[in-house]
């Protein structure tokens, strides 16, 4: 059997190419909502069979009946461009034997996003599109930023109302917000509103609209850059303090490990969530899973989610570890914040589970931490079985004291980083800026005969 994704654009009346409208002619059955079928009702021959198009679960089991029942052609119709946040992603994923066999072809058309940026003069390269459209609406703060050009596609939970009231929200209150209805239809509007007048407003909107935003004001509410100040998130003690991994050592740790797209990425200890929330927020297409036993930690932790609207890509896994490990996704790359005196066998646990190539990156403030991951630095020189680095970080930081200016130290972080499954070796020691050759002997470790939990080691150091 072949399936055709016909695009239908954006018009009244579907206006098809050649090859579009053959496929639709030559279709058993033609599958579409209400107002696609009407759409290409004029192209349809008489007594051509249609169905109503069913939600997607219902839709693979559908049209694998029919092609058990000998159906040789079905054509399923799209709104704009199948293959730009359409239902051409959902069908190259459920149908990738049919694509590989050359029985699934689509058809593009002019797209919603491209229609608005024709009617609003803007180059699509210099525009960002996003799309909320069966998506939380907190995923909006993650590309509110200073003077960007939106294009939004929406639904019922992302009204422009509430587009507005969420970059007023953001410190963006000077935004201009325009809505485009119905483009193509004779019906079409377009109009532009400022954020504050469009949050409070009753205006109705055709349920086909697309809105453009202009982002405009200040800001400083979500980041623009790495390294999120510390006084931003929610935490289990006052602003900028509790057990959140800190802005300066965050940033190294990011450097680190290096998330990249598509990799399932562990915060094993994860505290109020500094490290993960900033894996998810740079890395939108990692997945991400944050694993804390603590109560009051992991409402923090679900309080920056929702802040920085990293509601998709980061799980929060309550418990603890080892023991939750296993029932989680196999890793890429994994951080150890924290682990309740239980980092031994938290170590080991990753370390089996990482394939080659994966990353783990511990921290250690206490001495009883880093002597565990010194012994585990010499467990893989002796099997040479990563490439290891390792660093230290001190941060003074500037403070106020009887009027005068001075600079208050922090505990020093120690950072391990393992690269599972390669033999070569370099170690850097930094404490101000200064970096060793490579050795060739892991550093002699007095050996701790039974390693006992620090006070107060139950989570980020």
């Amino acid at each position: 059997m072949q399936l055709h994704i016909i695009g239908l654009g954006v018009c009244q009346t579907a206006q098809l190419d050649s090859h579009a409208c053959a496929a639709l002619a030559g279709a058993d059955l033609v599958i579409g909502s209400e107002r696609q079928l009407e759409t290409v009702s004029e192209l349809l021959a008489s007594g051509q069979k249609t169905l109503l198009l069913p939600n997607l679960k219902e839709l693979k089991p559908e049209l694998e009946k029919r092609a058990n029942q000998g159906t040789a052609s079905v054509a399923i119709l799209a709104s704009g461009d199948p293959l730009f946040y359409g239902i051409g992603r959902w069908f190259s994923r459920q149908f990738d034997a049919y694509r590989t066999a050359q029985n699934l072809f689509f058809y593009p058309a002019v797209s919603s996003v491209q229609a608005a940026c024709h009617r609003l003069a803007l180059s699509l390269q210099d525009v960002t599109v996003f799309s909320l459209h069966g998506r939380p609406l907190e995923k909006i703060r993650t590309i509110l930023k200073r003077n960007k050009t939106l294009v939004i596609l929406t639904d019922k939970c992302s009204t422009p109302q509430i587009l507005a009231q969420e970059c007023i929200a953001a410190g963006f209150a000077e935004s201009q917000l325009i809505v485009c209805e119905s483009l193509g239809y004779p019906q079409e509007k377009v109009t532009r509103y400022n954020a504050v007048q469009l949050a409070t407003s009753e205006a109705e909107f055709d349920p086909l609209h697309v809105t453009v935003i202009e982002t405009r004001g200040p800001g400083g509410v979500l980041p623009e850059f790495p390294g999120i100040p510390d006084a931003s998130f929610v935490t289990d003690a006052e602003a900028g303090k509790g057990m959140l991994t800190k802005r300066e050592v965050r940033l190294a740790i990011l450097s680190l490990l290096q998330g990249a797209d598509h990799d399932v990425i562990w915060d094993v200890g994860a505290g109020c969530g500094g490290v993960a929330v900033e894996l998810s927020y740079w890395n939108k297409w990692s997945r991400v899973y944050a694993v804390e036993h603590h109560a009051d930690r992991l409402r923090c932790l679900e309080a920056n989610r929702q802040r920085f609207g990293v509601t998709s890509n980061l799980t929060l896994v309550p418990g603890r570890a080892p023991e939750v490990l296993k029932d989680l996704p196999p890793p890429d790359k994994v951080f150890i914040g924290g682990s309740d005196g239980e980092l031994a066998g938290v170590l080991q646990t990753v370390w089996s589970l990482l394939p080659a190539g994966g990353v783990l990156v511990a921290s250690a403030v206490t001495e009883t931490t880093k002597q565990h991951l010194l012994g585990f630095y010499d467990q893989r020189r002796e099997h040479q079985d990563a490439e290891t680095e390792t660093l230290q970080i001190a941060v003074n930081k500037g403070d106020v004291l009887a009027g005068q200016l001075l600079y208050r130290p922090a505990l020093p972080v120690t950072l391990f980083r393992f690269v599972k499954g390669s033999k070569s070796v370099e170690v850097i020691n930094i404490s101000g800026i200064t970096k060793e050759p490579e050795v060739t002997k892991a550093p002699e470790v007095t050996k701790v005969p039974e390693i006992t939990k620090a006070p107060g080691e139950t989570n980020n150091d």
